[in-house]
């Protein structure tokens, strides 16, 4: 039977009623009985993030795609595979905290391997510096996964591949961003990786704020791995 198509006042009430999810299990309880509906919904939201930094990597990555092992952090349904796929890349190992999720991100076909597992509650379970592309779209978020979690990203990356970040500019995601764009300085300073694009984009997504209306503001960040 096919979905109903929500409209955006419904998704918006889906979406607020996360920010009372305070602990662990709440979250993942949410997330799985989200993920049914959760492509369309956000396709109401006009969610832009997926395609965003897909284009990003596209317009830096110059190895062989089809070759190229992508870490898909946070992956979701598997909207970021589906933006990369586009784009040639083949080979998709994807880690998100719903069983529900990732149920559905193994129906598209699209993933070698899948993996459950809570960012930010330990090490990512994959193997150090094994991918030639890391990527974590929609979760570097307040409320959601701590800043902390892009050092993570690094370990997991080739010396000389690209980690690709997204955040959000609204309002209530000031702090963290701000917070997220300090640790990403210091990992600079520290000699981790380079900074290659900081892509500020106006319309990221409709705006579920009362503080807010029309799109809200986002970020993609496109980073290199240095060789040590």
């Amino acid at each position: 039977m096919a979905a109903v198509t929500n409209t955006f006042e419904n998704v918006k009430a889906i979406v607020l009623s996360a920010h009372k999810c305070t602990t662990t299990g709440e979250k993942v309880n949410f997330y799985n009985s989200w993920a049914e509906n959760y492509d369309q919904d956000v396709a109401v939201l006009d969610y832009r993030a997926p395609s965003l930094a897909a284009n990003s990597i596209n317009s830096y990555f110059s190895g062989d795609r089809e070759e190229a092992v992508v870490l898909d952090v946070a992956c979701g349904t598997g909207l970021v595979a589906k933006q990369m796929k586009r784009h040639g890349f083949g080979h998709f190992v994807g880690i998100d905290g719903s069983e529900a999720m990732l149920e559905l991100a193994r129906e598209s076909g699209l993933y070698q391997d899948l993996k459950q597992s809570m960012l930010g509650e330990g090490p990512l379970p994959v193997q150090w510096g094994l991918f030639d592309v890391v990527v974590i779209v929609g979760a570097l978020c307040v409320g959601n996964v701590p800043v902390g979690v892009v050092r993570e990203l690094c370990k997991s990356t080739k010396p000389g591949g690209y980690i690709c970040m997204t955040t959000r500019s609204n309002l209530e995601n000031v702090e963290y961003k701000a917070a997220l764009e300090r640790e990403l300085k210091q990992m600079e300073d520290d000699g981790l990786w380079t900074c290659v694009e900081v892509a500020e984009v106006e319309d990221w997504e409709r705006a579920l704020s009362e503080q807010e209306d029309g799109y809200i503001s986002g970020a993609v960040y496109l980073y290199k791995k240095l060789q040590l």
